[in-house]
């Protein structure tokens, strides 16, 4: 019969030997999580993106919009249709509504072929224009390129450059635009950063469920253990009476004499990294939206193919040249049934060009009043709350250019909308795009304490401690480092004295 008895030694045992290999790869993800609070895994970052980009030139730039998507497969489901720059010229890029990419040349309307050589190291010359260039090959995918964002680019041609940092930049096979930077202090860090921390030596491109069932099944083992080392080293310590050495622990070695106390001090944190690192692979999808995602494709209510803004890509520059705005990049948008044009900055700084009281103006946001109009239908059959977000909320904040979600824009102020669904839905709207920048509803929002705040500790007054959160972060780690460092001295023991045996 199961007593008590057998329970705790099959705690002790499990924990005894579980440990002998976890606490090494604690050790490892202690070290690799350090470093990513300053160095993050290699991502273009939009401001890296569009700051190299030149201002599109007013005088005879492009041909018109409607020229570009005839080239398409079928203009009535495109997904988006932009006008940027690659190789410093003007281009249309169109992504197709089966997620392909199609360029065309903005001064002759002619589709442009696949990117040769030539073309690759143009656009790399362009993006660094004080550095020189050289091929170093092509991949589907590698150490530094595993994110989804990347697959309608793929393959990927890789370029050296010789610039003081290194960097090794990454153009997209499809468009020939760069895609990817990763300077050469980035990826020697990330070596034991995001790298080492999240396994991406057994990662094969960016969608791998061996390797995301490796984490779930590793992490969830590492916290079961780091559970049953806590509970064993609460039962050794003597609370109430010292042991007859007049010490609390029994331990006389110095190895389990730290570990011992080192895992009560610093226990609770490392079950909370654990556990919080098994939330972060979403196990069984269980942090997926539960009622659905908000229904975009109703807010926006048609696709740039379909209600395309009548008035000339010339004028649009025309337009915001006239109100002082250098624009380097347009894309043609639709909400609410309401074609406009977001124009973008150098520097970051965005306009729309809409058709509003008056004919087409510069505005810097979208009419407020058609925006909620067209979020209503996000999430229809119930209610929505509006309110003006001027400061960042728990759900909603910016993060380090270190953080895995440096990509992810959180523009203010925004307009929170807050559904009566079953879900409970929250949606995050920039009325200076028209763009759903966020959404969460409950189950997404548990994810969140669950995984987010418990791992990372970032909510936005956390965040906004800087420097004092980085070290209370690495003051905690250093408490697993010693919890993780005597379990491998410990273990490493064990072995060699059952191997000598």
């Amino acid at each position: 019969m199961w007593s008590s008895a057998h329970a705790k030694r099959f705690v002790y045992l499990f924990h005894r030997w579980s440990s002998i290999g976890f606490c090494v790869l604690m050790l490892l993800w202690l070290v690799s999580g350090v470093v990513m609070l300053f160095v993050g895994y290699p991502k273009l970052l939009s401001q890296e993106r569009l700051g190299a980009l030149p201002p599109l030139a007013v005088p005879g730039c492009c041909v018109p919009a409607q020229t570009a998507l005839a080239q398409s497969a079928d203009p009535e489901r495109v997904r988006s249709l932009a006008l940027t720059s690659i190789r410093g010229q003007p281009v249309y890029r169109i992504t197709e509504g089966d997620g392909k990419l199609r360029v065309v040349d903005a001064t002759t309307g002619r589709r442009l072929p696949p990117p040769d050589a030539a073309a690759v190291l143009g656009s790399a010359r362009a993006f660094l224009p004080r550095a020189g260039a050289r091929m170093a090959g092509q991949v589907e995918d590698d150490r530094w390129s595993h994110g989804r964002a990347l697959d309608p680019h793929r393959p990927l041609f890789l370029v050296q450059m010789d610039d003081a940092q290194a960097h090794l930049l990454y153009v997209s096979s499809a468009t020939g635009e760069v895609v990817l930077d990763a300077p050469r202090h980035q990826r020697l860090w990330n070596f034991v950063g995001a790298w080492l921390h999240w396994l991406y030596m057994f990662r094969a491109g960016s969608s791998d469920p061996v390797w995301t069932w490796l984490l779930i099944i590793l992490s969830a083992a590492g916290t079961l253990s780091v559970i049953a080392g806590a509970a064993a080293g609460i039962w050794r310590w003597r609370f109430r009476e010292p042991y007859k050495t007049g010490d609390r622990t029994p331990y006389r070695k110095a190895a389990m004499r730290w570990h011992h106390i080192t895992g009560l001090a610093f226990g609770t944190m490392m079950i909370l990294w654990m556990f919080s690192g098994l939330m972060s692979m979403n196990p069984l999808g269980m942090f997926n939206a539960a009622h659905g995602r908000p229904d975009v494709a109703a807010y926006r209510q048609g696709t740039p193919g379909i209600s395309l803004a009548t008035f000339s890509t010339q004028d649009a520059l025309e337009r915001l040249n006239r109100t002082g705005f250098p624009a380097s990049e347009l894309e043609w948008k639709v909400v609410g049934g309401l074609p406009y044009i977001l124009a973008r900055s150098a520097s970051g700084g965005s306009r729309v060009i809409v058709d509003a009281v008056g004919g087409w103006t510069v505005r810097e946001q979208l009419p407020r009043a058609h925006l909620l109009s067209a979020a209503a239908r996000l999430r229809p059959g119930g209610s929505m709350h509006t309110e003006v977000l001027e400061t960042y909320d728990a759900y909603y904040y910016p993060r380090h250019s270190a953080s895995m979600y440096a990509d992810r824009e959180r523009p203010l102020p925004v307009l929170r909308l807050k559904f009566g669904d079953e879900g409970r839905t929250t949606v995050y709207l920039d009325p200076a795009t028209g763009d759903v920048v966020h959404s969460a509803d409950s189950t997404q929002r548990t994810g969140r304490w669950l995984f987010n705040l418990l791992h990372s500790w970032d909510l936005p007054a956390m965040l906004a401690a800087g420097a004092a959160r980085e070290a209370s972060l690495i003051a905690l780690s250093l408490g697993g480092l010693l919890i993780a460092g005597t379990g491998v001295v410990i273990g490493y023991r064990r072995i060699r004295f059952k191997v000598r045996r």
